[in-house]
């Protein structure tokens, strides 16, 4: 895994835990959206500097790898 995919993946993730947290926030609703504007354009920045723009696949397979090496468990 390159510097830039490991940094487009780390950036996902983060996405993906902040995307849970502001979901489980129950007092702020309607402040979701705002809330997660910066890490999806964060997210988005680091896809595109990788060059794993549109390509979920590749994406979705490091992250597995990622999760792997940090051992947590992926599914059910």
């Amino acid at each position: 895994m390159t510097d830039l995919e490991l940094a487009a993946v780390q950036a996902y993730v983060r996405l993906v835990r902040g995307v849970r947290a502001t979901l489980d926030d129950t007092s702020h609703p309607t402040g979701a959206p705002p809330l997660l504007h910066e890490p999806m354009a964060e997210t988005d920045r680091a896809l595109r500097a990788a060059g794993m723009a549109g390509n979920e696949a590749r994406l979705f397979q490091l992250v597995a790898e990622r999760m792997e090496e940090s051992g947590v468990r992926l599914g059910a």
